[in-house]
């Protein structure tokens, strides 16, 4: 199984920008090499943020993007999306009784885990009592499966102080909390938010956050003060990318490809196969 992940998208940041706005100009540049990409996608999750404003002409013109996919697609709520206008546009969207854009299921042998980490009104990431106990119940009730988790924040600390949680934020102790006992079958939580490439651990458990298709923001680790601005790059255009999680045989394995312009500089052709079978001769002797 694969699963392809893009997140942070922010459709209508610039919605009178013409002729086509620079956010959405880099998400049909994914979209268009997602599908000519050579490996089978099983499903596509976009993991919040798909829309800067939250409002509906925004996820109507996302949704009709989309539309043009020959996959399944699912979409996790950001803190710049409203979990209304999403479930318009992607009504077959399941939630919690309470209306949290959350759920999960068993896929070849896999737990696959959308949780929502909204709180109007907020930046930073969510999650209450309710939606714990929804965690724990779901982990609960499938206790032999390896799982796999995707949100929209991150639960860890980057260093990019402006982007980060505050290590004391009660829904991080709360999340922590309704993994506990199932730190060893969790393979991966996979987030956005960040809009840079990140790999950490929490409470044990391996985190890695997707790039953004959206513009990116500068990495630098510097303390930042709210009341001095210092002139510093937040945000750069580096390439938009997407990620492809591969689920085979017990083993979870994530890549990322930025999108953009290159050249091949090999193809397989007959002259190549005798490295080939080399390579596959010796597995497995070492």
């Amino acid at each position: 199984m694969i699963i392809a992940q893009m997140t942070d998208i922010h459709i209508g940041f610039e919605p009178e920008a013409r002729p086509e706005e620079l956010n959405r100009q880099r998400f049909r540049a994914v979209l268009d090499r997602l599908q000519k990409q050579p490996n089978p996608v099983d499903l596509l999750l976009l993991t919040g943020d798909i829309t800067d404003r939250g409002d509906r002409d925004s996820f109507e013109k996302t949704a009709e993007l989309l539309s043009e996919l020959d996959m399944p697609v699912k979409a996790l709520v950001g803190n710049h999306d409203t979990r209304e206008e999403l479930l318009n546009a992607f009504p077959d969207t399941p939630t919690t009784d309470e209306g949290f854009i959350q759920s999960a299921w068993v896929q070849d042998g896999l737990l696959v885990i959308l949780l929502d980490t909204l709180e109007p009104g907020r930046h930073g990431g969510a999650f209450c009592e309710s939606r714990a106990a929804w965690l724990a119940g779901v982990l609960a009730d499938n206790p032999d499966v390896p799982a796999v988790i995707f949100m929209h924040h991150p639960p860890v600390i980057s260093g990019i102080a402006w982007m980060d949680p505050d290590p004391a934020d009660k829904w991080l102790a709360r999340l922590c909390e309704a993994l506990s006992g199932h730190e060893a079958r969790v393979q991966a939580i996979h987030c956005g938010h960040l809009h840079r490439q990140l790999s950490a651990r929490f409470c044990g458990i391996p985190v890695s956050v997707t790039p953004s298709v959206a513009p990116l923001v500068s990495m630098d680790m510097r303390p930042i003060s709210s009341t001095k601005p210092d002139s510093r790059a937040l945000i750069t255009t580096e390439p938009p990318t997407y990620a492809l999680h591969r689920w085979e045989k017990g083993h979870l394995a994530s890549h990322y490809e930025r999108v953009g312009d290159w050249d091949v500089l090999a193809y397989y052709g007959p002259h190549l196969v005798p490295m080939i079978k080399h390579m596959e001769d010796e597995k497995g002797l070492g």
